[in-house]
């Protein structure tokens, strides 16, 4: 593996900008994450390719973005698929195709794995409750279906980078 280079990022964020996010989350960001977000806030790596668990190998795209005004602003990407991500999960990346790169803090909330969301075929949670009867634990199983591992934590989904 060789060094990762990030371009295009937005401007730098502070520490207090960090801290009110992981408060409006309800989470605490791996500490490697958080040294890499200051100063690559919403940036593109390169190389940018990856291998899941499954070995299948999928495309960086860019990091989430901890300004307010941005597209891809962390919060809204949050919002926005909230209804269908799985609990505990939280998305910090974006892949070209619109799939998400997230850390889940469900077997451990201090330090969260990384992983693949794949967000075709996915319905919203309270939709399959109400349509299919289902319950909220078998809902919660079904989201989890479209996730798969990359790496144990931030600085080794980094090192797993490769063209």
């Amino acid at each position: 593996m060789g060094k990762v280079e990030w371009q295009f990022a937005d401007e730098a964020v502070s520490l207090e900008g960090i801290i009110a996010i992981q408060e409006y989350l309800g989470i605490k960001f791996p500490n490697d994450y958080v040294e890499c977000i200051q100063i690559n806030n919403g940036a593109s790596l390169e190389p940018e390719l990856f291998e899941i668990e499954t070995g299948a190998e999928k495309v960086f795209g860019t990091l989430l973005s901890f300004d307010k005004d941005s597209d891809e602003f962390i919060l809204d990407v949050f919002d926005d698929y909230k209804a269908t991500l799985p609990a505990d999960v939280i998305p910090f990346a974006f892949d070209p195709a619109g799939n998400l790169i997230c850390f889940d803090y469900n077997n451990n909330g201090i330090s969260p794995t990384v992983v693949y969301w794949d967000h075709e075929n996915t319905e919203a949670k309270e939709t399959l409750m109400h349509e299919a009867g289902l319950s909220a634990e078998q809902v919660e199983d079904l989201a989890r279906e479209h996730l798969t591992g990359i790496a144990t934590t931030f600085t080794a989904f980094l090192e797993k980078m490769h063209d």
